[in-house]
């Protein structure tokens, strides 16, 4: 679940060029590929040590050309894991709810955003995110020192805030395409980097 504005007011000129540049690509590939990645990801993603050991994941449900998390949300319950989804508050923060399955799912329509799936039990509060020993992070792009382009809807800003906060220390994974991993993301202060990236050629860590 990350669909969410493509950028905040003020935000920094070249990620948004880059955010349309990119988002271009996405919404150019066939759905054969989307799904065929999605299939692959599943499988690369335990190359994360982190990921495989994991008793909670906060994750998200993946909407229109991104990269696939169906199949690995259902593989971490397979794995015996909690596995924690998003739901869009009306400020656009994210409480938390448990995965339980695609039948747990609830599609919801909200004003200007592409429909999303969220789950339709339990609200947790937006701080059960502090308990997962995983976050897997939306973004359109990484780069070398594990910098992630976001949408720039602020949402996961929140949620990394929320984290420091807390003083949890959750490793942190985007998943992406493999032509996403870039030379170079603009960067600004309040930016924080992934541990890892997973794409469908592999994991890769960042130190």
């Amino acid at each position: 679940m990350s669909q969410y504005p493509e950028s905040a007011p003020g935000a920094h000129p070249d990620k948004r060029a880059l955010r349309r540049e990119l988002l271009a690509v996405r919404n150019a590939l066939p759905v054969h590929d989307v799904r065929a990645a999605e299939t692959v990801l599943a499988e690369r993603a335990f190359e994360v040590a982190e990921l495989a050991g994991a008793r909670t994941v906060a994750a998200y449900v993946s909407v229109g050309g991104e990269p696939g998390t169906a199949a690995l949300l259902d593989a971490l319950r397979a794995r015996g894991m909690r596995v924690l989804l998003p739901v869009l508050l009306p400020d656009n923060d994210l409480d938390w709810g448990t995965y339980e399955g695609p039948s747990s799912l609830v599609r919801v329509q909200y004003p200007g955003k592409m429909a999303l799936l969220e789950p339709g039990g339990e609200r947790l509060g937006p701080d059960a995110v502090t308990t997962a020993d995983v976050v897997l992070l939306p973004g359109l792009a990484v780069d070398a020192r594990g910098m992630r382009l976001g949408r720039g809807g602020g949402s996961y800003d929140r949620v990394l805030a929320r984290l420091a906060a807390a003083g949890a220390h959750p490793a942190l994974v985007v998943l992406l395409y493999d032509a996403e991993v870039v030379p170079h993301v603009p960067a600004e202060a309040h930016d924080k980097a992934v541990h890892a990236v997973v794409t469908p050629s592999g994991a890769r860590r960042f130190t």
